[in-house]
């Protein structure tokens, strides 16, 4: 097993380190470990372009610890004792949204036997964006950031949410027609 991939081990088991600072109501602690998972997030993938370490492996886990990560941020965070949360309907939408493009790339699976992931500019945004909403968030439970700011963030991950469940839709649709 390469650097990356325990690089992607790693974040993984910085997912439930995550949810107790969250649960024990400690904001930089959540803060830094959310942080410290987003370098190995980065690294991993640097390393197994860098050095040849892809393998199959890291293809799977590297999506389920994202996932896992953000997943548990959304949740974890709106059901917390913070003052500065996430709105129930955006915490739904996002997670709705993953739901929503991971039956959606079963069942193309399914018909075809195979399929082609291919993130698009959308969906890289929408984790851009969904990551930068949750840094802020803690950050708003640390120091005084204000409200608008963080609802202005909210409604632009939710634009991204929602288009690049529409792109992922399109590219869905058009890979069961070919």
């Amino acid at each position: 097993m390469g650097l990356a991939n325990q690089l992607t081990i790693l974040r993984i088991f910085l997912v439930p380190i995550f949810i107790i600072c969250l649960g024990y109501n400690k904001p930089l602690c959540a803060l830094a470990v959310f942080t410290l998972a987003g370098i190995t997030d980065a690294l991993d993938g640097y390393v197994a372009r860098k050095f040849n370490q892809v393998t199959t492996l890291g293809k799977i886990l590297d999506p389920i610890a994202d996932k896992a990560l953000l997943i548990s941020s959304f949740i974890f965070i709106y059901n917390s004792d913070l003052n500065v949360k996430f709105p129930f309907w955006f915490v739904v939408l996002v997670i709705s949204r993953d739901v929503y493009i991971l039956v959606g790339a079963a069942i193309i699976y399914l018909i075809k036997g195979h399929l082609d992931v291919k993130p698009s500019i959308f969906g890289k945004m929408t984790t851009f964006f969904q990551i930068l909403t949750v840094v802020f968030v803690l950050l708003a439970n640390i120091v005084n950031i204000p409200e608008t700011l963080i609802m202005y963030l909210i409604y632009i991950t939710t634009f991204f949410t929602i288009i690049s469940a529409i792109t992922y839709t399109y590219e869905g649709i058009t890979q069961l027609k070919n």
